[in-house]
């Protein structure tokens, strides 16, 4: 998390490709690029042909090894609780960092889990609910930075302007009930300056911010493990994770486990099971970063899964602009998402895939940004889909932030606004993606209006529902190893296995329609028909030969 107020984390989000484009510290990225492993060659048709055999599989990390993982398998619908739904009156902020009410609630998320499960999701995160007790005399900015929920007075109480401890057992329990994990924002390197002592007395060491470690263990401990008792949670989003040592996340990581192991729920299939215990990191930095201060190494691994901001950084920069204007780059880029992966992170490691986040510009805007599409726009709606379809295709955790599967942007937000006056507009580019949501169907006691979905907005989110559907079903998707098979300018192709589970996954960034000869040989002399998977259709080779026409700014799955 990051704030006007409180700038965390030494981060320059504007930093280009070639610095790893991921913020931090002045840390850059270690991407290496592998060769093309094929041949390619435009004949006078303009068809691209593709003879050359694969290169061999990514399949080194935790989700590349074609073994299901409910981990690996995660599909998290983010919630900012304080810009989300207004369901009850009486739990109200009425202030907060960006455009929304400032009015969401743990009853607004209650009223919207059939919604959330209706994108697809099988997960939500909901950012920190837990009390920050004002202090005499603070200001506005106090107050805003409180209805983030990530400055702590209280680990163990419910903020009352959020919500109950009725509300939070509900919510929990008809997540579950409708096949949705649930995991909470662990603030556990800092807190606000009145924390308030754990209930066997235990209290954090050092200075509000950062804690010191080991003498603040015993206490997030407890932290940790309380609500997984409590409301049997299934983990934890780790706030600025940096700022616990890791072996202190390895501590933590296994005192999360023993205590998911102690509880059990009724899950929507009416088996009994154990919270999942998944806990990812956030690291706002380089690769090497993320690898030092989350995930160890092999030998001592820290936490198992954080997000991989510099890899989301390349999927902005290939369809839109990142928050700095820099983007428009070739297809070709996505080819270091996994190169990098591969090549900087430890073995056990579950990298988490996000298009955007509450501290990040929406991917709506930032194509209004850089002069890419507008809403009115075909190519607006076109480019989120083949986002979605990168995700969709990740072998590993995904995270959608709410309001992107419909589109949703800040309108007349393209520029960056005057830092001196972005704060109290709640328009500066850290926090403008907190607006309120439109959730389709369900009610807001503000004003008493129910979210409606346009026409574009239903179509994309049911593009979406398709997506996350696919990963279910195809394990190759979530779980599987990945062999590149070609990318250029506008094109890319990969290969994802998993057992006889096969996928051909193609992005076309263009403006023209594409048409590909793939040679059998480019995918191991399989020559079965290809089955499109999200337009019930197949593609038979000819002389061993596929050709497959990709439209203008559209994916294709085809499984063989």
């Amino acid at each position: 998390m990051r704030s006007t107020l409180f700038k965390q984390i030494p981060i320059a989000v504007a930093l280009s490709l070639a610095l790893g484009a991921c913020g931090g510290g002045g840390g850059g990225s270690d991407t290496t690029t592998p060769t093309t492993p094929t041949t390619p060659t435009t004949p006078t048709d303009g068809a691209i042909t593709i003879s050359a055999a694969a290169a061999s599989a990514d399949s080194r990390l935790a989700c590349f090894k074609g073994t299901a993982s409910a981990e690996c398998g995660l599909r998290v619908y983010q919630i900012m609780v304080e810009s989300f739904v207004d369901g009850d009156s009486s739990a109200d902020y009425n202030a907060g960092y960006g455009s929304s009410h400032h009015k969401g609630d743990l009853q607004g998320i209650i009223n919207s889990l059939d919604y959330i499960k209706s994108t697809g999701s099988n997960a939500i995160w909901l950012t920190p609910i837990f009390e920050s007790i004002p202090k005499a005399g603070q200001d506005i900015w106090a107050t805003r930075l409180d209805a983030t929920g990530y400055f702590t007075s209280n680990y163990f109480k419910v903020d009352p302007k959020f919500g109950t401890l009725d509300q939070a057992k509900t919510l929990v329990a008809e997540a579950h009930k409708r096949g949705l994990y649930v995991f909470f924002d662990g603030v556990f390197g800092h807190h606000k300056d009145n924390v308030v002592a754990s209930p066997t007395g235990k209290t954090p060491t050092g200075n509000a911010n950062p804690v010191s470690y080991p003498g603040s263990y015993d206490f997030y401990a407890e932290v940790a493990t309380y609500w997984i008792k409590e409301l049997k949670i299934d983990g934890w989003r780790l706030d600025q994770a940096y700022q616990v040592p890791v072996d202190q996340w390895a501590k933590l990581r296994a005192a999360v486990q023993q205590a998911s192991a102690s509880v059990t729920y009724t899950n929507a299939s009416g088996a009994t099971v154990n919270p999942l215990g998944y806990m990812v990191g956030e690291i706002w930095q380089g690769e090497s970063q993320i690898t030092a201060s989350g995930y160890g190494s092999a030998a001592a691994p820290g936490l198992l899964s954080n997000f991989d901001f510099p890899s989301r950084y390349r999927v902005v920069q290939t369809l839109a602009v990142e928050e700095s204007g820099t983007g428009k780059k070739p297809a070709s880029t996505l080819k270091e998402v996994y190169s990098t992966v591969q090549a900087a992170y430890p073995d056990h490691a579950m990298p988490n895939l996000m298009l955007t986040n509450h501290d990040l510009v929406r991917f709506g805007d930032l194509l209004q940004r850089g002069g890419i599409a507008q809403p009115s726009d075909d190519a607006y709606w076109n480019r989120h889909k083949l986002a979605f379809s990168f995700m969709a295709a990740y072998s590993g955790p995904i995270t959608l932030y709410y309001g992107d599967e419909i589109g949703q942007e800040v309108a007349g937000f393209a520029a960056k606004q005057p830092d001196s006056t972005c704060a109290a507009m709640g328009l500066c580019d850290d926090h403008v993606s907190r607006d309120s949501a439109v959730i389709d169907g369900v009610a807001t006691t503000v004003g008493g209006s129910v979210g409606a979905l346009n026409a574009r907005q239903s179509d994309l989110k049911s593009y979406v529902s398709k997506l996350w559907a696919l990963r279910d079903s195809n394990p190759a998707l979530a779980f599987g190893s990945r062999t590149h098979i070609y990318a250029d300018s506008t094109l890319y192709v990969d290969r994802k296995d998993a057992g006889a589970n096969r996928v051909l996954v193609i992005l076309n960034t263009g403006s023209s329609e594409a048409t590909i000869k793939l040679d059998s040989k480019a995918i191991s002399g399989v020559t079965t028909d290809l089955s499109d998977l999200l337009a019930s259709s197949t593609i038979s080779a000819a002389d061993g030969i596929y050709t497959i026409k990709v439209p203008a700014l559209s994916a294709r799955f085809l499984k063989f």
